[in-house]
């Protein structure tokens, strides 16, 4: 410990002493304070003024013992020294069973009234930091406590189950609702131990193992086989800031009511691409009327033509958008692997793969990304069909001669990426219902384009499903901004 000055007191009734100290003691940087009784001592002492006291052992009035007693009552961590003209076996025990930390026998020389404060200080620095480290640990024991107490208290509550592994695969941690949903009742897992392949299911651990050695997905979702009740499992793996693996969470949810709706959705879905063939199988027919010569009139076959290939795109695009929401609304069935992503590739590999459709309506199409964007959990290929949908409405909904941009910027806790055109706009009374299922905002401008009502309602599943938000702000005839916020992975941590 580096040698620090201090704050001293000398009680001598010898002036020779008193001063012989503080000649001494104050060229080495202490601050020193003289009294010539331990009345006066007591007279002028503050608690905490002092972090050494210098006293001789007998003096008129109050002795010495006296004094060391009643100022180690005020200021407990007040460091002693007794100075004694009588060095004696007996009077160096007495000193020390009083309090005293040393005892200085007169006469004694420069060199070893400084030793002796020296080391009486650094007792005291010792003796303050021990203090204040003791203090620390129970206050930070504290607040693990109660830190830990208020995790347990929201897991045990939790209506999902919850089971953590450590990085050797034993059980840390697991809530009631995990027993309930795995039908767990007589024998309860383990803590210390792995999973016991008697209680959980095979698939289950076999994905919870696979987590600890996958060094790319950060979080996957299975569906449990077998059911009733449907379940599915959400498996994350933990790492520390140096990016090793702690462990895994495994939470676990019944999905049943969710299977319900989606069967009931796909079914819908399928009944409507089922209905889709009667028209496509028309305009196929018509086709071939064209082929064998029934219409004679060239500029009438290639309005036919024309209408033809609008309407088989049109409906194509609906085939494809009803798949992609089918999808979607399947997710329980289909694995989600979610990873750290760099949105600049998605966004910029989009925004070239459209460029050619926005060239035929004479649309500019250009992102403007930051050089460094931070890293979002995403699946790539939904983030890939998200911004598809998103531009390509941009695209879509524009005037000859408008403009596409794609931005991106960090707000408090996501990345926000803005996708602005110079289109129709968006009435006001419409933007409440943008995303539901198939609606289509109809004006004289929009009656002409083709589309599904499908490709914004994708859109916020997708965002939904990454925890994310969709933000809209539209002028009509003016414009309109898509702006998504996904959490990024650095504020997620």
């Amino acid at each position: 410990m580096a040698r620090r000055p201090g704050r001293i007191l000398v009680v001598d009734d010898e002036v020779g002493m008193r001063e012989g100290c503080r000649r001494i003691l104050s060229p080495e940087g202490h601050e020193v304070a003289v009294a010539e009784s331990a009345e006066e001592a007591l007279a002028t002492f503050v608690p905490g003024s002092r972090d050494l006291a210098l006293v001789d052992l007998r003096m008129p009035g109050m002795s010495g013992i006296e004094l060391l007693a009643k100022l180690q009552q005020d200021d407990p961590d007040l460091v002693c020294v007794m100075i004694t003209a009588y060095a004696t076996l007996e009077t160096a025990v007495e000193a020390t069973k009083s309090g005293a930390y040393d005892y200085l026998a007169k006469p004694f020389t420069p060199d070893e009234l400084i030793l002796v404060v020296d080391k009486a200080l650094q007792h005291r620095w010792l003796r303050l930091e021990t203090a204040q480290l003791r203090a620390e640990a129970e206050r930070n024991l504290l607040l693990v406590n109660a830190e830990q107490s208020r995790t347990r208290t929201v897991i045990q509550s939790m209506a999902d189950g919850v089971l953590v592994t450590n990085r050797e695969g034993s059980v840390v941690l697991f809530n009631p609702s995990l027993l309930r949903l795995l039908s767990i009742k007589d024998e309860l897992p383990a803590v210390g131990q792995p999973p016991s392949r008697a209680l959980f299911p095979e698939a289950l651990l076999g994905w919870m193992e696979q987590a600890l050695t996958d060094v790319e997905a950060t979080m996957v979702s299975h569906e449990l086989p077998g059911g009733p009740p449907n379940l599915a499992a959400n498996i994350a793996l933990v790492r520390d800031e140096s990016g090793e693996p702690l462990g895994v969470v495994t939470v676990v949810r019944d999905i049943t009511e969710l299977k319900t709706l989606q069967q009931a959705m796909s079914d819908f879905v399928s009944m409507v691409a089922h209905e889709l063939r009667s028209p496509l199988g028309a305009i196929a027919q018509y086709l071939d009327v064209l082929r064998a010569g029934i219409v004679k009139d060239p500029e009438k076959e290639q309005q036919i033509l024309s209408r033809c290939r609008e309407r088989i795109g049109g409906l194509s695009q609906l085939v494809r958008d009803l798949l992609d929401f089918s999808v979607l609304q399947k997710r329980g069935q289909i694995d989600r692997s979610v990873a750290p992503l760099n949105l600049s590739e998605v966004i910029r590999e989009t925004v070239e793969f459209l460029t050619p459709q926005a060239a035929e309506k004479k649309v500019t199409v250009s992102a403007d990304l930051p050089t460094h964007l931070p890293l979002v959990e995403a699946d790539r290929s939904e983030m890939s069909r998200l911004f598809t949908n998103l531009v390509g409405n941009a695209i879509k909904y524009n005037r000859e001669g408008g403009s596409v941009s794609v931005t991106a910027r960090v707000t408090d806790g996501y990345l926000a990426v803005e996708v602005l055109d110079t289109g129709l706009g968006i009435p006001r009374h419409a933007l409440d219902r943008l995303g539901e299922a198939f609606f289509r905002v109809k004006t004289s401008e929009t009656a002409q384009i083709t589309g599904t009502g499908l490709g914004l309602s994708i859109c916020k599943q997708i965002i939904a499903a990454h925890d994310g938000h969709l933000e809209i702000e539209s002028e009509e005839g003016k414009g309109s901004t898509f702006r998504v916020l996904l959490p990024r992975q650095d504020a997620v941590r």
